[in-house]
Parts: C-alpha cells; structure tokens; sequence
C-alpha cells in the first residue's frame, strides 16, 4: 500500500467509528446545520461531538497549517478526505464564513498575532462570523462604499450601514469593509474585524418571501474598533476584499453540488409519481428532465473537483470563481425546480408537519437569491465575458 491508501483507510475507519449515524442523515431544516459560536446551545448532543471530534483532528479545516486549529493535510489527503465523507454521507461538522472566507483572508493576509488570536477559534467553531460588505447604495457597485472609518489614534470609530450582512444577528463577530480615506475609490477603503457585541453595533433582521430571514441590516453607531483588528494595511482592504470575494463564490458555488446523504429530488420523486413497471419513474417527461439535470450535476462535481485542485495549486484563472459560483447558483435554482414540480401541488403547502412546515417551497424561494448573493449573475458573467473569454468592453 501506498501512503495515500494507508491514510485512506485509517480515515474511513476513523470516520465510520466517530461519524454518529444521525450526522450521516441528510439535513432536513437550517436547524440541522452546525455554524457554531458562542451560542451552541442549540447542538444536539450528536452535532456537538461530531462538530468536536472533528476539530480535535484538524479536519473541520484540514488543509490549514496545525499551528491555526487545521490539519496540516496535503491536498492529496483532503481530497482523500473529502471522498470519505461523502462516501459514508456524513454531514459538514461545522459550517463557518470564518472557514469559507475569512479564514482564507487571513492566512494570506493576516498578520501572525491576527493568525494565532483567529484561526484556531474559526477551526474549532468558538466564534461566529458575518460578513460586512454590501450597503444600501454600494451593492454590485461594491467599491462605492460609505461605512466610515474615523482614525482616532490607538482605535477607529465606524458610523455606517451594511445590508444583506447574513445572519449578523446570530453572529459573535464580522469581518468588514470600512472607507478610511475618499482621495480614492478603491484605495480608501480598509479591511477590519470588530465584536458584535461592540457598544453601538445593532442589526434588524430582512424578512424574505420565504418567511424565513438569514439576512439582516446592520448599523454601526461610533463602534470603536482597535487598530490591532486592521488586517493588511490601511487603505489597501480592497486587495483583501477581491481575495475573499474569490472564496466566497467557491462557497455559494457549492449550493450547486447539493447536500450529503440522499437524492431528495429523486427520492421525492419517486414517492410522489410512483414507478412503471420497468422499475423507471412513471412520468417520462418529467424522468428526462431530472436525467439531464443529473448529467448536469456529474459534469458540475466534475469541474469543481477540478477547479479545487487547480486553486490549492495556484493554477486557478482568477476569475473561475465566477464561473463556477454562476453556474452552481444556476444549477441549485434548478434542482429546487424540479422538486416543486416532482410534488406538484402539494409543494405549495406552507405549514403543516407532514410537508415539514413548508420546507420544499421555503427552499425553492431562497434559492432566488442565490443569483444575488456573492455578486449577481450579471456581474458574474460580465467578469467571464471579460477576462475569460476576453470580449471587448
């Protein structure tokens, strides 16, 4: 045996004795979801030791150097890894906009001291991030920005307003994009990290159509923000912004994969259209909608594996995010299709237990903001057309 089938088989041991069987269930509702924070006390007792057991190895963030809470794995390991967990469908332990975003930022970014303090907390699931980035008028036009920054000697004092900051109420702290200086557009704005809990900081949650509400507006009211919190250097957080920006479309990009554990759209289905009698899903119109979606979604697991491994070699074009996050959001948007339509008018059903207090539908709406969030759609395919496929402006 090689190294890597060595460490294959010690993984898929480790994880079918650690793994506990309800964490290998699909996650039904955003209550199954681990994110972490100071506030764990919504963990099931399973949630906790496999989100614990987890980070005790490294592999919540297992690519990352062991001295910051990661693994120290290669990128063959990870990938190895990976491939395990999906294998036993075992659930993320742990998701965090520290892991898919911030932390990234700060490995290349980050001073040691900010590494150290950060990193380890991320990879355990102690602290909770939101993201402070689009205002009211500074949204697609994100380098428009007016959050204020005042210099005010060992710290800054923030006035501003942030929106569409996801879940900022549930959050410990938030990583934000402040302007600290209005010579220019792109290089007055600065990258710093400050606790929610801060005197002045509030929130007010967005209510969406789909009656749930992940985002929120956030007010900064004379925040006083320690000047050890600016990461990189003053006026030069764009630079840290577009970085994590690249991240952050990896992550929404991901939505496109689906979950683990199970095939909701074919099981769904199934129970709702029933079988012929060749043992093939009774509706043959609908049975050649869901096979070209499934050719869709192979070529799309395809690519992301690809484009990871190009991205942990430093060989990714740097605008692949935007491909993949547009056609992930895309995909996701069109998988929630074909589940309304597999349920027919029962997926409309908004409240009752046997529909899950609405959970189809509520998902088929959310899954219109994927196309916003993380840069629209429009955006996205104006950065393929211009430095992928070089079309002139």
């Amino acid at each position: 045996m090689t190294d890597l089938d060595t460490f294959r088989a010690d993984t898929r041991a480790w994880l079918e004795e650690n793994c506990p069987p309800s964490m290998r269930e699909p996650v039904r509702s955003e209550k199954d979801a681990v994110w972490g924070g100071r506030d764990q006390s919504m963990l099931s007792p399973d949630q906790k030791a496999w989100m614990d057991r987890m980070a005790a190895r490294g592999w919540t963030v297992p690519d990352w150097p062991k001295e910051y809470g990661g693994g120290g794995l290669s990128a063959a390991e990870t990938k190895i890894l990976r491939e395990e967990i999906a294998r036993l469908r075992c659930r993320n332990p742990l998701n965090s906009f520290g892991i898919s975003m911030l932390g990234p930022a700060l490995l290349k970014y980050g001073s040691e001291a900010q590494k150290l303090e950060h990193l380890p907390k991320i990879a355990r699931g102690e602290i909770r991030w939101c993201q402070g980035y689009s205002e009211p008028n500074a949204g697609s036009d994100l380098a428009g920005l007016q959050a204020w920054a005042e210099d005010a000697g060992d710290h800054f004092v923030v006035n501003g307003q942030k929106v569409w900051t996801s879940y900022a109420d549930k959050a410990d702290w938030i990583f934000c994009l402040v302007r600290t200086s209005k010579k220019s557009k792109q290089g007055g704005i600065s990258f710093v990290l400050f606790n929610m809990a801060s005197e002045g900081v509030s929130t007010k949650p967005i209510l969406l159509i789909s009656g749930y509400s992940p985002f929120c507006e956030t007010f900064f009211d004379n925040v006083k923000v320690p000047k050890e919190n600016l990461v990189h250097e003053l006026n030069k957080g764009w630079d840290v912004a577009k970085y994590l920006l690249g991240h952050e479309r990896e992550m929404i990009s991901g939505m496109g994969l689906g979950g683990t554990g199970g095939n909701p759209l074919i099981e769904g289905a199934i129970a709702t259209i029933g079988l012929d009698a060749d043992g093939r899903l009774a509706d043959p119109l609908l049975r050649a909608q869901i096979a070209t979606f499934e050719v869709r979604a192979r070529a799309f697991t395809a690519m992301s594996e690809r484009f990871i491994d190009e991205l942990k070699a430093g060989r990714a074009h740097p605008a692949q995010p935007s491909t993949m996050k547009y056609y992930g959001t895309e995909l996701n948007k069109a998988r929630h299709e074909l589940i309304m339509a597999t349920r027919g008018s029962d997926a409309l059903e908004w409240e009752s237990e046997a529909s899950r207090g609405g959970a189809a539908a509520r998902q088929w709406l959310r899954t219109k903001a994927n196309s916003i969030e993380g840069g629209t759609s429009e955006v996205q395919l104006n950065i393929i057309a211009k430095r992928i496929l070089e079309l002139p402006s």
